[in-house]
């Protein structure tokens, strides 16, 4: 049986050697995930412009990258990989906004001021916590009164559909939660966990946030063609929907 830092470990040994995967490139629109909407249809988190935000799960940089351009005072970037670290810094060293790096998990983040942040984001990276509960405590007490929290992941429900023999089919249980080991995982082995969307939204109740926004919604072109047996397409979209988002604040 896996101990959580034996999950960290496991983990932060796959994106060191897949990072280079996830290398997005700069964009002008906020992403929250697969066939989700943007944020600029969402308007979720608002003005940035002279904000201080926080990201959990910084990946290559490019999200802070586009909240420096938009007018973001000062940033911070979690992330477990050291590659990953390395690679933000790179996209971001032309930029005058000041940004501090943290390499670390997102449970124990050295350093971390309370009470620091206007905002924080996470994009496809909270649900790879092995404690949503500290996590989530971590981000709430770095965040000012009325600072906002906004973050996305895989849909649960999505997760646990595949595509196999022109149908949709449930490969494991919705509500059965816990860690599943992936020994191939774009070629490496990870660990993932389960969670069912009321996990997400009982913790952040729990961790003392206010719940402003749950959104399931998926935005499908009518002319998307492609594969249904990839993991993210258009035929299974529009059945389920690929990215839960969930907007919150401290009180």
């Amino acid at each position: 049986m896996l101990d959580q830092e034996a999950i960290i470990r496991i983990n932060k040994s796959g994106w060191d050697k897949v990072s280079d995967q996830f290398f997005v490139g700069s964009f002008d629109v906020l992403h929250y995930g697969s066939y989700a909407p943007t944020e600029k249809e969402l308007n979720l988190f608002g003005d940035i412009q002279d904000s201080t935000i926080l990201e959990i799960g910084c990946g290559s940089g490019h999200t802070l990258e586009y909240l420096a351009k938009h007018g973001a005072r000062e940033l911070w970037g979690v992330d477990l990989s050291a590659t990953q670290i390395e690679t933000a810094r790179k996209v971001v060293s032309n930029l005058n906004t000041p940004i501090t790096f943290i390499e670390a998990p997102m449970e124990e983040i050295p350093g971390l001021p309370l009470d620091h942040f206007d905002k924080a984001l996470s994009i496809y990276a909270l649900g790879w916590t092995v404690n949503l509960q500290k996590t989530l405590s971590n981000i709430y007490r770095s965040l000012k009164p009325g600072g906002v929290f906004v973050f996305s992941w895989e849909h649960p429900i999505h997760s646990v559909v595949e595509y196999t023999d022109d149908e949709l089919k449930f490969r494991r249980s919705y509500v059965k939660e816990g860690f599943e080991k992936h020994e191939s995982w774009r070629d490496t082995p990870i660990v993932m966990h389960n969670r069912k969307v009321s996990t997400f939204v009982n913790e952040l109740i729990d961790a003392g946030f206010v719940i402003d926004k749950v959104i399931e919604e998926s935005n499908v072109d009518e002319n998307d063609t492609s594969n249904p047996n990839k993991w993210y397409s258009g035929v299974k979209a529009r059945i389920i929907p690929s990215t839960l988002i969930i907007k919150s604040h401290k009180p």
